[in-house]
């Protein structure tokens, strides 16, 4: 079998730890080509060409400052020609840019090529939620798997230890993605619950948001619990971008897109938008009453809802009791 060469869509903070694993595992494997492509949205950084400070000193400096890239990851600024004669893609990109890209890849894409979405967000579709990975499935003909897990991706590149999975519906491309993607301290679980897995990874964004209007509010620790569940859920309530943009929303009455701008330098939030895609179609199914957090969050963020009505919206829920 040739050696499968493996593009990274995406080079943000948790692309970039991602392309750290990567760029790190192939090197030992004689199942993938040593050389990683890794597609860079272009911007300039104090003059210079981000992905030329990249190819030079091997260091994302604006999304994943103090960590060294391996050498054989190649920042490319063209999508076209950072896919070109890849057969393993990994997509790490904020859910909105999805659609434009697949379509730009489309022609490029060689046959028997496979995917694994890194994304977390829904899209909302003609008949209602949309996966991310079904937009890359329909666009791009190829088949993909998803990884989601309790990953915050500074702890990921520090190698502190942490459990992911992978859902994926064909059980060798599952295989496959685990060989390229596990370390010791990142430790893969394979599943074939593809849609549960992405669901679950997409949804907990806006328990998150809840999570930081609760800190805002100055409310204890039972009651953001209150609202979570699981490990991921956990950890992003904890320590996540979500949680932390959501606490100085409610502290310094800024808008969501002011506090981004100051506070992630560049980056993007995907709780409010997932928020916003969820209402949409909950509106559409008349399924507003029986999703009391998801739509609080929503309606705090865009409809300018009082942010001390948080908790009230949720007490009134009998299932929240």
């Amino acid at each position: 079998m040739p050696a499968k060469k493996v593009c990274i869509v995406g080079s943000g903070n948790w692309g970039s730890s991602i392309a750290k694993i990567i760029g790190h595992n192939v090197k030992g494997s004689n199942r993938f080509n040593p050389m990683v492509n890794m597609w860079v949205y272009e911007e300039m950084i104090e003059g210079r060409k981000l992905t030329e400070i990249i190819n030079t000193e091997h260091e994302n400096v604006k999304y994943l400052p103090g960590h060294k890239l391996p050498k054989n990851v190649v920042a490319v600024p063209d999508i076209t020609e950072a896919v070109k004669g890849a057969n393993v893609l990994v997509f790490v990109v904020p859910h909105q840019f999805i659609g434009k890209l697949c379509d730009q890849m489309k022609p490029h894409v060689t046959e028997g090529t496979i995917g694994i979405s890194l994304i977390k967000g829904v899209d909302e579709g003609p008949d209602g939620l949309k996966l991310i990975s079904d937009i890359i499935r329909e666009k791009l003909e190829v088949e993909v798997s998803v990884l989601m897990g309790a990953n915050i991706a500074n702890e990921v590149a520090d190698e502190k230890f942490c459990e992911t999975t992978i859902g994926a519906k064909n059980e060798a491309n599952g295989q496959i993605f685990k060989e390229l993607l596990q370390t010791p301290n990142f430790r893969i679980t394979v599943v074939q619950e593809s849609d549960t897995v992405e669901l679950c990874g997409a949804l907990k964004n806006i328990v998150a948001v809840g999570a930081g209007f609760c800190d805002g509010l100055g409310f204890g620790d039972n009651t953001k619990a209150a609202s979570c569940g699981v490990a991921d859920l956990i950890t992003t309530c904890y320590g996540g971008r979500n949680r932390r943009v959501a606490e100085a929303f409610v502290r310094t009455a800024k808008s969501i897109e002011e506090l981004e701008a100051e506070m992630l330098n560049g980056q993007k939030l995907q709780g409010p938008q997932t928020s916003a895609e969820v209402y949409k179609i909950l509106k559409k199914k008349n399924m507003i009453d029986k999703f009391p957090l998801f739509v609080a969050v929503y309606q705090i963020c865009f409809e300018g809802k009082e942010v001390k009505e948080f908790i009230t919206c949720l007490q009134n829920h009998p299932e929240h009791m």
